[in-house]
């Protein structure tokens, strides 16, 4: 048997994000700059090589496998590296293969996802005003993302929905975006806004909402029960007494999550980050591209593992900016 993956905390690392584009058609104010500098295509991981770094992560008991971007179905060619990765379920090695997406192209892609493995998949949408949804992605069109999930329902794919939780822009809409999600059987996730790259003139302090006042509001319409499940992700889950929805809450600031913490993440050029909110990284694209053998990759990715942090260091508490990442959250893929 191959040795497993643990960190220096004892943490088993079992989740992969692997980002397969820093390109997106959406350009949500608080992900990107809008007049984004993307990465030119030699920089970036083939599929093949992707498939061979994933592979190896499996190998090294990874059991949940998602897919990010930037928007990962923009990448020409995708479905061919689901496809690929569709022979690591039908192994039993890998549990689960999913990805997160804005829902742009899931009109197109939903069936041909399904028919590849994926299960359930994950949509961010913080809105369900049409105009507001276009000021937020300044790119994006609220009634191409609603076919999209119209799609993914209809192919089969359990949808859950990403809503970050943004102080005097989806406030109003609490109860509106819950409402919605119970009337579709959708469960609903709340993150908070986190401090990830220069975005130009966006204020962070000014848009973060903490959670432990949007799950108050929740509390006062319904009694509100702490579930003791997981989906191998940082989200805590409530249900919700009066409907049984599920709603799960993602606090990096109000409620540090990382004591469980089981994931790393790989950048679409390669680079492994074993923290979301931290600056430290190692490559991998080097020894991967070295040489056909994979030795090399798994020692490298093995003492990436050795240097994963205890946790993260995000604060707004102090009302500036503690704990920001210069990277943008579409450059490590969420």
């Amino acid at each position: 048997m191959t040795q497993a993956l643990i960190d220096p905390f004892a943490r088993a690392i079992e989740y992969l994000r692997v980002s397969v584009t820093d390109r997106c058609d959406f350009r949500c104010v608080y992900c990107m700059s809008e007049n984004m500098q993307f990465l030119p295509k030699k920089e970036l991981l083939t599929l093949e090589e992707l498939d061979r770094m994933c592979s190896a992560f499996i190998r090294l008991g990874v059991r949940k496998l998602r897919i990010t971007g930037g928007e990962p179905l923009v990448r020409r060619d995708i479905m061919t590296f689901f496809r690929a990765m569709t022979r690591h379920l039908d192994s039993g090695a890998l549990r689960e293969l999913t990805l997160t997406t804005n829902g742009s192209q899931l009109e197109k892609y939903a069936d041909d996802l399904y028919a590849a493995g994926v299960r359930r998949i994950n949509i961010s949408l913080d809105t369900l005003d049409e105009e507001k949804f276009a000021r937020i992605t300044r790119w994006g069109r609220l009634p191409q993302v609603m076919r999209g999930i119209d799609a993914a329902q209809k192919a089969g794919l359990r949808v859950k929905i990403n809503t970050v939780a943004l102080q005097g822009f989806n406030e109003d809409e609490l109860f509106t975006l819950t409402d919605w999600c119970a009337s579709r059987d959708i469960d609903i996730t709340f993150i908070e806004v986190m401090p990830m790259g220069d975005i130009g003139n966006e204020d962070r302090i000014g848009q973060y909402w903490s959670l432990k006042d949007l799950r108050a509001r929740l509390a006062e319409r319904s009694a509100l029960t702490d579930l003791p499940e997981s989906t191998g992700g940082p989200a805590r889950y409530v249900r919700v007494e009066n409907t049984g929805q599920k709603i799960g809450f993602i606090t990096p600031l109000s409620h540090n999550f990382c004591e469980s913490c089981n994931r790393v993440r790989i950048t679409c050029t390669g680079e492994i980050y074993t923290c979301l909110g931290q600056e430290g990284h190692s490559d991998l694209r080097a020894p991967l591209r070295a040489s056909e053998a994979d030795a090399d990759l798994e020692a490298a990715i093995r003492a990436a593992i050795a240097l994963k942090p205890k946790g993260h260091d995000f604060d707004y508490s102090r009302q500036k900016v503690d704990g920001q990442v210069s990277r943008h959250m579409s450059h490590t893929g969420g």
